[in-house]
């Protein structure tokens, strides 16, 4: 098991050292002064630009600006925004929330629809009700996430008014930041009428998660309907039922928990798929995520926001992977490879 964690461990550490040179390089790459383009600081003085030059190293070699732009990293010195003039730490912190925040509800949601239709996929195997939750799941593969996301719009919204056509929540609520879920930020927050506001804020989350889970659930469907079907194809399945035991018994005792071990990690890691998906409806929803700020920012030519927002998704997602595929060989021994077998 250590040699697994050291394994990943090094791996990760590899991998943000290469995301962080390349984001260091975007500075020379952008146009205009690297120096502006790292700090975010324009128009000042030539006293105020020689300390910054000498606070990030400008004068010596590319590996030691490198290496001074990565201690600024780690002391939360991401520069400042152009457009805002906010430090971009923070302005990441809280779209980087947003959009994991719905991404995340929308893996459940992923979840409680997926797996079921799965399960009664995989139970009547090769019979019409098969054939229809497959053909179904190919077809919600196949919609674009954008073009569900403005249908929604259009019918739920504008035709029904059922809910919310862009926002995180109504304007009528300040919510004060926290963790940046704005659910949790609600039930922590002295409010006068809380209760009200997480409603709000749960109709704001409706359609943009729904919007981009459509694809992820049908991917649930299909893995969950495989893994019922070798499952229940198997001996042991084959012996529970000679025992004299019931269909239902042989799938609640048997088939649901043998089904979902193989299967929960592949689930787990369609976390990254949302997330991209998600960067993709929050411009339409105007959702203040991640998504949303790196369009805006490309729009407005905000170079280090578009620097730091590319370092902080690319690092998020490396991280999620690299430690979820290090959790799967260290609790799952069919997950590792022969020379860990014994780790």
């Amino acid at each position: 098991m250590l040699k697994i964690i050291l394994r990943h461990a090094s791996l990760l550490i590899l991998t943000l050292f290469v995301l962080s040179f390349f984001s260091f390089s975007l500075a020379y790459l952008f146009p205009g002064d690297p120096l502006v383009n790292l700090t975010g600081i324009r128009g000042s003085s030539e006293q105020e630009y020689a300390l910054l030059a000498e606070q990030y190293a400008m004068h010596s070699s590319f590996i030691v600006q490198y290496w001074q732009y990565v201690m600024h990293l780690f002391s939360g010195n991401w520069g400042l925004s152009f457009s805002s003039g906010l430090p971009l730490a923070e302005e990441i912190s809280r779209s980087l929330a947003a959009s994991v925040e719905l991404s995340a509800y929308a893996l459940i949601f992923s979840f409680l629809i997926g797996l079921p239709l799965g399960f009664l996929s995989g139970l009547r195997h090769h019979k019409f009700t098969d054939f229809t939750l497959l053909t179904a799941s190919v077809i919600g593969y196949s919609i674009p996430v954008f073009w569900a996301a403005l249908i929604a719009i259009l019918i739920f919204s504008i035709q029904l008014g059922w809910f919310p056509l862009s926002g995180r929540i109504s304007l009528l609520y300040d919510v004060p930041f926290e963790t940046g879920f704005i659910l949790i930020d609600i039930l922590l927050s002295d409010l006068p009428d809380k209760e009200f506001a997480f409603q709000d804020a749960l109709r704001h989350l409706v359609l943009p998660s729904v919007s981009i889970a459509i694809v992820t659930c049908t991917i649930v469907l299909r893995i969950t309907r495989r893994s019922i079907v070798e499952v229940m194809s198997s001996e042991y399945i084959q012996a529970a039922y000679a025992r004299g035991l019931s269909p239902r018994q042989v799938f609640l005792r048997h088939g649901v928990k043998n089904a979902l071990i193989p299967i929960l990690p592949l689930l787990v890691m369609q976390f990254t798929t949302l997330l991209t998906n998600a960067m993709i409806v929050e411009t339409i929803f105007s959702w203040p995520g991640i998504g949303n700020g790196l369009i805006q920012a490309i729009y407005q030519r905000d170079f280090p926001a578009i620097r730091a927002g590319m370092l902080a998704v690319s690092a998020l997602v490396l991280t999620f992977t690299i430690t979820i595929d290090m959790v799967i060989q260290i609790f799952d021994p069919a997950g590792r490879r022969p020379e860990n077998a014994t780790s």
